[in-house]
């Protein structure tokens, strides 16, 4: 016993653990093991079947896209005026061994080489989750991978961390706008979000979509695969009379970070309604000066966006979150989702927000839409941080969820702060215009 306590005493913890051969550092990366002084950058494998694109992304923690793939049911679904879950399911099921086959190939890897599942499992369609949800399950058990539950909206988040991850860092005020949402958080770390604001009804894409197809963008053959918010800023671009159409800005009474967007919405279909009626067109035709319709309408949608957005960089400023004096840290705001493709309205919140000294980020356009690499990429952050990483038998309690909300709700907190702004003013579409030729 004496002999046995001496040896104890004498054990080198550090030096064993140092001293383990090669051959046993390389199973326990097998037995999917985060190692943190791995020879190689980690590997994450992401599916995303949330709303109505199949993607899948293979993504190391260096920000390396190594292979991508996307399904996109867009245009089917722009013919029938709206998402059709039930048929938004089949195609997931049709084409989601597919991408995820043609990412691999593209990786020039196999899912044994990755070292983890990440896939999109809320908020979203639970009618798509559930496609991708089982997939990634399936994959998971046959290769004996760790899987990762994704938040939809977070994902979005961080997106922009991946080209930038030495200048952007956590914390970070962050807009996520898209055919789907609308919010503002604050965003402390991977798994720490506070919710400043989010949409009461309606979403700026939803209502750049509506606004498109009464207006009979969607009926000519150049917007035929677009979004209605692509389509009404290209034709903005082209406006004579950009303050021709004045629409109203909603909730300008409540001191909140709260969006609303059914009032422009009905605002612009009764606009069109008039204009049809007057010109005595039919409604597929497209109304007289449509182009400064957009650019009116854009105008009104992003003085919407700006406010809110000004406000919750005051109340970020009140309450201290990027610290005071000394200790003060880069202040940065990240405007992702489907709407952060809009180069007017991304430029308004730039200029706004540079006039607190906040800089701006947003992912390259083509990854603020839908994507697996957006999944992938929080996999990856997840992954490092060892965050969500269910194993074998825990795979079982990963479920789809319609809606999850964030961990912190900030909401009532901002209108008790009762913060009076002084505007900062839309710019002129005239000189975006300058920009985009």
């Amino acid at each position: 016993m004496t002999m046995l306590r001496k040896l104890l005493k004498n054990f080198d913890k550090k030096l064993y653990f140092n001293q383990l051969s090669l051959s046993t550092r390389l199973f326990c990366n097998q037995s999917n093991v985060p190692l943190t002084e791995s020879k190689r950058p980690a590997i994450v494998l992401g599916i995303e079947t949330s709303c109505d694109d199949t993607g899948c992304a293979i993504v190391n923690s260096t920000g390396t896209i190594l292979g991508e793939s996307l399904h996109s049911q867009l245009q089917f679904h722009n013919k029938c005026g709206g998402i059709n879950p039930p048929i938004a399911q089949e195609f997931h099921r049709k084409h989601i061994e597919p991408v995820v086959t043609e990412s691999l190939s593209r990786a020039n890897l196999s899912v044994n080489d990755v070292d983890a599942i990440a896939v999109a499992s809320r908020p979203g369609l639970t009618m798509s989750l559930v496609v991708g949800v089982r997939y990634a399950k399936h994959l998971a058990r046959k290769y004996r991978k760790p899987l990762i539950p994704i938040h939809h909206m977070e994902a979005h988040a961080l997106m922009a961390r991946l080209e930038n991850q030495s200048k952007l860092n956590f914390p970070f005020l962050c807009l996520l706008a898209s055919g789907g949402h609308c919010l503002l958080a604050m965003v402390k770390s991977v798994n720490d979000f506070s919710l400043l604001g989010e949409a009461t009804d309606g979403s700026p894409g939803e209502c750049f979509d509506k606004a498109a197809r009464v207006i009979g963008l969607t009926n000519l053959p150049e917007y035929s695969e677009s979004s209605g918010g692509r389509a009404i800023e290209l034709e903005a671009y082209k406006a004579t009379n950009a303050d021709r159409f004045v629409f109203p800005s909603p909730l300008n009474d409540g001191r909140n970070c709260q969006f609303s967007f059914s009032g422009l919405k009905s605002a612009a279909i009764t606009t069109v309604q008039d204009l049809q009626k007057s010109a005595q067109i039919e409604p597929d035709q497209l109304i007289p000066h449509h182009e400064d319709f957009c650019a009116g309408f854009l105008k009104a949608t992003t003085k919407h966006i700006m406010r809110k957005t000004q406000r919750a960089i005051q109340y970020c400023e009140r309450k201290g979150f990027f610290g005071f004096g000394a200790n003060t840290k880069p202040r940065s705001l990240v405007f992702s989702g489907g709407v952060g493709c809009n180069d007017f309205i991304f430029r308004a919140l730039s200029e706004m927000a540079s006039e607190f000294g906040y800089k701006t980020f947003r992912p390259p356009k083509r990854l603020c839409t839908d994507n697996g690499v957006m999944i992938a990429w929080n996999g990856i952050e997840r992954w490092i941080d060892n965050d969500q990483v269910y194993r074998e038998l825990d795979i079982d309690s990963v479920t789809p969820l319609d809606r999850q909300p964030f961990r912190t709700n900030l909401v009532e907190d901002v209108e008790r702060k009762n913060i009076q702004c002084t505007w900062i003013k839309v710019p002129s579409m005239q000189s975006n215009r300058l920009v985009m030729t």
